[in-house]
């Protein structure tokens, strides 16, 4: 792969080979790749539903409840009756939840530093940037 590729190609790439490094640590942690993704999304605040945060993390929401169902058995997630709609459920991180995700993003973060040790600083940050204007782009 080289800079000319497809810009799906590259970051195809570079998605593949950050899963691989970052791995190691979720097994570490007991989690997979998508219950750390619905951890960090309940980091930013509880989801008023868990159709919400379906939307949110772009995950079927027929798959997201065996998803969370482990999650709250690991003591990570809790979901409560929603005082408004009796029918749905808040989905908020437990202590246990929050203490596991931080730990898991302070470790990703050091994966993530090792393989941009070559960028300067400011790189980093309009990688980012550039990143996330491409990933909440309709």
């Amino acid at each position: 792969m080289n800079e000319d590729d497809d810009l799906a190609a590259l970051c195809a790439g570079a998605g593949r080979n950050l899963a691989e490094a970052e791995r190691p640590v979720l097994e570490r942690h007991g989690v997979s790749m998508w219950q750390y993704v619905v951890l960090s999304a309940l980091a930013a605040g509880a989801a008023p539903s868990q159709l919400v945060l379906a939307q949110q993390i772009r995950y079927d929401k027929t798959r997201l409840i065996a998803l969370l169902d482990k999650l709250e058995a690991a003591g990570l997630v809790a979901r409560d009756p929603d005082p408004a709609d009796r029918r749905a459920r808040v989905v908020r991180l437990t202590p246990e939840g929050t203490r596991r995700h931080a730990a898991v993003r302070d470790e990703i973060r050091e994966v993530e530093d090792r393989k941009l040790a070559g960028l300067a600083p400011e790189a980093r940050r309009v990688l980012r940037s550039a990143l996330a204007h491409l990933a909440n782009s309709g």
